[in-house]
């Protein structure tokens, strides 16, 4: 039984601020309620197979302004999307919180390997892709590998820099496109970050791996975990918001991001 497919259907919930359309799953393996509020497929609803629909909306009522402000928030992105994909020729990302047209130059037939270089241009500053002949890599492809080079760089530099005043040494590190975190921390020692991580203001990802770190001392969210958080990075709570409130951006910031889902946000009993 377990190994069934949840039962999805379309609902909606009216509330006092207007409708709420939905999605329910009834799933075998849930044993709790779960509600995320996700930027492609906006507000979804787990209950087990034998949850109460009643018991459930009325859960939905009393945190409406909760999902009113992460709707609100996935529209803003994508607005913003929207916008970003349409200014310049080629358009535009960001790399290291800042916006960078993006351009694309075919390189002489001399040249083996693409490459990407980051240049200053009176229009604000540019990531210029050099497209060598023979590379079969798409220009998404070519950015990316670059891009996860150099999320590899700053993640070591600032693990560097944290780990040794929190006690702490990490046994392995890798480096991964995750679909919901922008890392997590094994009981093993073992940290795993987001490579679009280096798309983010440098503060963002300095948190983040503060974060991991910790975890690495303090498992679990406990004021005791905060605390030691908040001892390296006092504004941590400013840049974790940075993160959700460009959450959509950073994971659609390349061709074929459609394919990974920006983390969602959730809330469960």
């Amino acid at each position: 039984m377990s190994g069934r497919a949840p039962e999805e259907v379309r609902r909606r919930l009216a509330l006092a601020g207007g409708p709420l359309e939905y999605t329910l799953r009834r799933s075998h393996r849930a044993r709790r309620l779960r509600v995320a509020v996700h930027p492609a497929h906006g507000v979804v609803v787990t209950i087990p197979a034998r949850g109460v629909i009643r018991e459930m909306e009325e859960f939905l009522r009393e945190r409406e302004s909760w999902l009113r402000r992460h709707l609100e928030t996935h529209a803003r992105q994508r607005e913003r999307l929207a916008a970003r994909r349409a200014s310049g020729p080629d358009g535009q990302i960001l790399f290291r919180g800042e916006l960078h047209r993006l351009r694309l130059v075919h390189a002489d037939g001399g040249a083996r390997h693409s490459n990407v270089l980051r240049v200053g241009a009176d229009g604000g500053d540019e990531l210029v892709l050099l497209l060598a002949p023979g590379d079969r890599r798409t220009p998404a492809g070519v950015l990316e590998n670059w891009m996860r080079q150099r999320a590899t760089a700053a993640i070591g530099m600032e693990i560097a820099a944290h780990a040794p005043g929190l006690g702490v040494a990490p046994k392995a590190i890798s480096i991964r496109d995750q679909k919901t975190r922008w890392g997590s921390a094994s009981r093993t020692g073992r940290l795993s970050f987001s490579w679009r991580l280096i798309l983010a203001p440098p503060r963002a990802l300095e948190t983040v791996v503060v974060h991991e770190l910790a975890h690495l001392r303090v498992f679990g969210h406990g004021p005791a975990f905060w605390a030691t958080v908040a001892a390296r990075i006092p504004d941590h709570r400013e840049w974790r918001r940075w993160l959700h409130d460009h959450s959509l951006e950073l994971h659609a910031a390349l061709d074929g991001a459609g394919e990974v889902d920006p983390p969602e946000s959730r809330l469960a009993i």
